[in-house]
């Protein structure tokens, strides 16, 4: 048996997090037709204002049909009978005597599923023509709407990354009509109030819109309440990369924890499709993980340098993470908290739910999300994250066809190598599996600086 599977086969809440992410479409398919309920593409973690209106937020990714792991669907059919978690315990004695070998690699087969599937969409792009310019992100995320757009109703979109990726989201006007707005605008530090009168106005205009395509009302009440949710499923992420992957004790291998650290990217999007579902499978994944290691089950990577792999939303090689692994390292995917997209939005009694969204959307432009358009914003907030989290060596995640400057990360490589004393590489990506024998000719090297 693997490494992966003798971690992931008891671990019932990853197993979950997974199977809701991969039978996304089928999920989805029901809540549209048997519940009438509304979907909304949506992408970058804003599904906030999708719940509130009782509709469904949807990454297009996860109305593709995906390759079920053997393990996965021997779960789900034998929950209906013994419930997850004592499937799990029973799946797993079955493990122990080898048995059932189909447990081997369940969450490498996860993030390959999910990898081969972002490869195709990308080609299917090209197959349409879609300009050269734009990057794997981009490309895989057109050939998502191409392959699916006419399964959601309409898409929500925010102003928060580069010029071509807005571009190509008015761009798909022909494939999806119904497209919602909400434009950030600057945080001018000489006129915050204006910023968040605007930021405000934006947002209420975006919500009538929801309302008007979904029939439904959208309240303070129903926004605090999805506050209070996505508040809740911070702070749990949070306790994942603050607490637990700082700590010299894992509760499983590195490699597997890296791939459950990308699991979470990945579900942020949508929270997978429901948000306290999302909420109750990240808290007992915390559970899980405080429980293992106090009893002692993972491994000491007490001598194991934590390697920071950013930015990987827009796409990213995950044979990354093996290879550190197996270099001595351990790599740690923390994007939405890097970005400002973990942080909490204040809700009380007396708060005005719009105002304090807009503070958010307005403080993750500036301090997170779009500092990639602002290249002394980008090195301040990798290098106050840095000092945040103590990591030990940085990987920058340079995707080839990015409009940014492309010296602008060679300024944020140098400043942190030379601000903070940590060894910083950046690798190129263009597509997965494309260029694995160069990032490893790179690696080598940057892992013997440990």
């Amino acid at each position: 048996m693997s490494i992966y599977a003798d971690d992931v086969v008891n671990f019932t809440s990853v197993l979950k997090i997974a199977y809701n992410f991969l039978t996304g479409r089928e999920y989805l398919q029901k809540k549209k037709s048997n519940e009438r309920k509304t979907l909304i593409s949506v992408a970058s973690g804003f599904p906030d204002l999708v719940f509130a209106a009782d509709s469904i937020p949807v990454f297009p990714i996860r109305m593709e049909k995906f390759k079920l792991n053997l393990y996965l669907l021997a779960l789900n059919s034998a929950s209906g009978l013994f419930g997850w978690n004592l499937t799990t315990k029973l799946l797993g004695i079955v493990r122990q005597i080898d048995f059932l070998k189909i447990v081997d690699n369940v969450l490498n087969d996860v993030i390959n599923s999910i990898n081969e599937r972002y490869n195709k969409l990308y080609d299917l792009a090209i197959s349409k023509n879609v300009s050269s310019d734009f990057c794997f992100g981009i490309k895989s995320i057109y050939g998502m709407e191409v392959s699916d757009a006419n399964n959601c109703d309409c898409s929500l979109n925010f102003t928060i990354r580069c010029k071509k990726y807005n571009q190509y989201l008015k761009s798909l006007k022909g494939i999806i009509p119904n497209q919602i707005w909400v434009e950030i605008p600057s945080n001018d530090k000489e006129d915050k109030d204006k910023s968040l009168e605007i930021m405000v106005d934006n947002i209420q205009k975006a919500i009538v819109e929801i309302e008007n395509i979904t029939g439904n009302i959208i309240t303070d009440n129903s926004l605090n309440k999805q506050f209070r949710i996505g508040n809740q499923v911070k702070r749990y992420y949070k306790s994942i990369i603050d607490e637990i992957s700082t700590s010299d004790f894992y509760p499983c291998n590195p490699a597997t924890f890296a791939e459950i650290l990308a699991l979470l990217t990945i579900s942020f999007q949508d929270y997978n499709s429901n948000a306290q579902r999302f909420l109750e499978n990240i808290s007992h994944l915390v559970k899980e993980m405080r429980e293992r290691i106090e009893k002692g089950v993972g491994m000491d990577v007490s001598n194991m340098p934590r390697i920071l792999l950013s930015p990987i939303f827009n796409g990213w090689e995950p044979a990354t993470q093996e290879i550190i692994y197996k270099l001595g390292g351990r790599v740690i995917y923390s994007d939405w908290d890097l970005l400002g997209l973990l942080e909490e939005i204040p809700v009380s009694k007396d708060s005005n739910p719009v105002e304090e969204y807009a503070r958010f959307l307005l403080n993750s432009k500036n301090n997170g999300l779009l500092c990639l358009n602002n290249c002394e914003a980008l090195i301040n907030s990798f290098q106050n994250y840095i000092k945040k989290t103590r990591v030990n060596g940085l990987i920058i995640n340079q995707l080839v066809e990015c409009h940014k400057d492309p010296n602008c990360y060679d300024l944020v490589k140098n400043k942190i190598r030379t601000n903070l004393r940590i060894p910083t590489i950046n690798i190129k990506f263009k597509k997965l599996g494309e260029n694995i024998e160069q990032i490893k000719a790179k690696l080598n090297p940057f892992m013997g600086l440990f």
